[in-house]
């Protein structure tokens, strides 16, 4: 199984390459996500982790073509399987990414349309996708709600939305997440209206479903508990760029950035002292800082911080935006 992911893993099948998005907010231009790459290889699950606003949520409706109208990607590439699906129409790019990539929302009723039969919601995707018959259809809906471990499927086949418990939407949610047999599945905190009961069973869910699928995920939360078992590699974003990324043990066990290690902090993770206690909130990404955007916030600030933006310091696999660790300057905890 081992050699099987490793060999996996070479097989590049998401490459998002310096992503810049806009918002327009009145007569502003906010900047939700500045110069953001991520890979994801086949079978492989990548966690990008932050605080609510972080540009989590943002990243992963770009990748499904699902942006709001006011935002927009200002530049950078999508590339899916070898296609840079920014540069297709749009209707192209949406049936490209469709086809290939789902999405499980955190507040799956809101997802799911309140007048239509949960079944029904499933069985029109596989027959427009799959172009088979309403009985096959039906037959392989209720397969699904089988499959997700949803406690007698031909009657809840019939519910509408409003009749399902919370752990029991998600379930149909993620039922019609896998309906198309997608290589990458993007689970937006998909466990966070959920009790912690329900969310451990939703995990354990999610994780069979990949490793029988063999389908890659991008995991967003901003919980690291939630993350420290599931992902095999972790990106940090802060106010729509990327602090750092590492595999899952490097992030855990060593930490770099100071906002990572506060996110570590904070989920009563890792051996962290006070220092790590980090207050403020995100800043106003109308107008965001000068140089690293976490400046404002960071216990070991100096003075490049606010001069420019911090380059990437570490090893090609791993990478951490940071002052710290520039060696030009003589300073910070890298410096020799």
């Amino acid at each position: 199984m081992a050699i099987l992911q490793r060999w996996l893993y070479k097989q590049l099948l998401l490459n998002v390459k310096d992503l810049s998005i806009n918002y327009r907010k009145g007569n502003k231009s906010v900047s939700a996500l500045q110069e953001v790459s991520i890979s994801v290889s086949k079978g492989e699950v990548v966690a990008v982790v932050g605080e609510s606003g972080s540009g989590k949520s943002t990243l992963g409706l770009a990748i499904m073509q699902l942006l709001p109208p006011p935002a927009s990607v200002s530049s950078g590439e999508i590339i899916l399987s070898g296609k840079n699906v920014l540069s297709m129409p749009r209707s192209e790019a949406r049936k490209e990414c469709g086809s290939m990539v789902s999405m499980v929302f955190q507040e799956p009723v809101s997802y799911l349309n309140p007048v239509m039969k949960v079944g029904d919601q499933i069985s029109e995707t596989l027959m427009i996708h799959e172009n088979i018959s309403k009985r096959e259809a039906i037959s392989k809906a209720i397969h699904l709600f089988r499959r997700v471990k949803i406690f007698d499927p031909e009657r809840v086949y019939n519910y509408y939305p409003h009749q399902l418990s919370g752990g029991m939407a998600q379930r149909a949610c993620i039922a019609m997440a896998i309906a198309c047999g997608p290589s990458l599945m993007i689970a937006d905190e998909p466990t966070t209206s959920l009790d912690l009961t329900i969310q451990a069973q939703v995990l354990h869910l999610l994780k069979e479903l990949r490793e029988e699928m063999q389908m890659a995920m991008i995991l967003i939360s901003h919980d690291l508990r939630v993350v420290s078992g599931m992902a095999d590699r972790v990106v940090t974003l802060y106010a729509g760029r990327v602090a750092e990324e590492g595999t899952v043990s490097d992030i855990f066990h060593e930490p770099k950035h100071p906002y990572t290690r506060a996110l570590m902090r904070a989920s009563g993770l890792g051996n962290l002292d006070r220092t790590y206690d980090v207050g403020g909130s995100l800043p106003d990404l109308a107008n965001p800082p000068s140089g690293c955007r976490f400046q404002p916030r960071c216990p070991f600030a100096f003075e490049p911080c606010g001069r420019q933006p911090p380059e990437n310091r570490m090893k090609e696999d791993y990478r951490v935006y940071c002052w710290l660790y520039d060696k030009k300057e003589g300073k910070g905890e890298d410096s020799s």
